[in-house]
């Protein structure tokens, strides 16, 4: 009997692996681009809900929310997002992607979906259907029991 932990099976493991794995396929199909995964999240959840606070932003694409600030910060640095002020409240920043965010977030949908189509290459049809529910049933599921 081996006394070593079998990782290689375990579920945590094999997530983060699959993560680097996505990871590494977004940053090649995309690099002309120069944004990360994270990058593009919040510049779509910005394009769908304009004028939203950072907290709200980093609840919404599931990102800490003290890091998050410095993401935005390089967002704005590129010119692809505006801060300001909330008017009823200064110490809340709220957040819109600019148009340049836009166009350049929007370029990037065919080089992300091709991204999707590797992630899922080794299996057939019916097991991606298959993983990505259950993935999304695992992620739910995890977000319900707070």
């Amino acid at each position: 009997m081996s006394k070593s932990f079998h990782f290689q099976a375990a579920p945590g493991h094999l997530i983060r692996r699959a993560h680097q794995f996505s990871v590494a396929a977004f940053m090649e199909e995309t690099a002309e681009f120069d944004m990360t995964p994270v990058q593009f999240s919040i510049l779509h959840a910005l394009m769908d809900a304009p004028g939203t606070d950072q907290v709200t932003l980093a609840a919404r694409v599931a990102f800490d929310p003290a890091t998050s600030g410095s993401v935005i910060g390089r967002l704005e640095a590129k010119g692809w997002v505006r801060r300001e002020s909330d008017p009823d409240d200064r110490r809340r920043k709220l957040l819109w992607v600019t148009p340049e965010g836009a166009e350049t977030a929007l370029r990037m949908k065919r080089a992300v979906t091709k991204v999707q189509t590797r992630i899922l290459e080794p299996l057939n049809t019916s097991e991606r259907e298959q993983f990505v529910r259950l993935l999304g049933k695992l992620v739910t599921g995890h977000e319900n029991k707070d």
